[in-house]
């Protein structure tokens, strides 16, 4: 069964609420929250996410205008209906440049509750958006991405000097371990091979426990950085914020991670050169 959809209704008639929540609820697949005034619509939406806002045109306070205005801003794929008995020429001028779905002149019928719902839903997320100037419409792009993926900058940054020195340091590890282990096939017998692997056993766990107790706890460390990072994100403030520290980080530590890739990228030309190398030797034909 598919997720209910959460609409908004806005309007400081209680009726209005109620013939939404009648005509939506009765196995739509909506569920309707409703609110009294503009300032309790931020409230709400501040709250969770809504699929589309019904708000009325004339409400005391902020009217509905101004709150499209407010929500275009933040939720820029939120399509917002007005419902209005105050159909003048410029209040629809203002609703469209606010970037409204849809209007709704009262008496509201459940035809049109339904079809209103069905219309601003089946709309493209940025559709109310793609008059903006080409600017403003990258800017909403980029923080739909952003918004998609908020932590994986974070931890690419955070996880890309470690991995860049794990390379460096177990490469050349990895093509000696390879010759050894060449050496040892064409040399040793099966026996002498267990004998020899026994030992190698025993010489390598001492550097496995090492390299378990010096990543343990950077893995520890990076599983809080990511909690905290997720509780810091769910503020639009701070995810703000996080992605300007983001850039600046970034370009810090570009010149280190070039410099591992610049250590560890002859380790791996030298490792494949001795492999090419030992497999033409151990190719060779075996003179009689």
């Amino acid at each position: 069964m598919s997720a209910l959809r959460k609409v908004l209704v806005v309007d400081d008639d209680p009726v209005v609420g109620k013939s939404f929540n009648r005509v939506l609820s009765q196995d739509k697949g909506y569920v309707v929250i409703t609110a009294q005034n503009a300032a309790e619509a931020l409230e709400r939406l501040r709250e969770q996410e809504y699929d589309v806002v019904f708000t009325d045109i004339k409400m005391p306070g902020m009217d509905g205008v101004e709150l499209t205005e407010r929500v275009k801003a933040s939720r820029p794929w939120t399509p917002v209906v007005i419902i209005t008995g105050y159909g003048t020429t410029a209040n629809e001028q203002r609703a469209k440049a606010a970037g409204v779905s849809d209007f709704m002149r009262k008496p509201l019928s459940p035809e049109m509750i339904e079809e209103s719902a069905i219309h601003a839903l089946h709309q493209p997320a940025l559709a109310s958006v793609m008059t903006a100037p080409a600017a403003e419409v990258e800017a909403v792009q980029v923080e739909l991405i952003e918004t998609r993926h908020p932590y994986k900058n974070a931890a690419l940054l955070l996880a890309a000097p470690f991995i860049g020195l794990a390379y460096a340091v177990l490469l050349p590890l990895v093509g000696i371990a390879m010759l050894g282990w060449m050496a040892i096939q064409s040399l040793a017998t099966p026996a002498r091979l267990q004998r020899a692997k026994s030992i190698a056993l025993f010489l390598v766990a001492p550097f496995v426990g090492l390299a378990y107790a010096v990543l343990l706890p950077l893995v520890g460390v990076a599983m809080l950085l990511w909690t905290a990072g997720q509780a810091v994100m769910a503020i639009p403030s701070a995810r703000k914020i996080l992605m300007r520290v983001k850039d600046i980080a970034l370009f810090v530590a570009a010149p280190f991670i070039g410099l591992i890739y610049a250590v560890m990228l002859p380790f791996v030309g030298i490792t494949m050169l001795l492999t090419l190398a030992v497999h033409a030797w151990m190719s060779r034909p075996v003179k009689a």
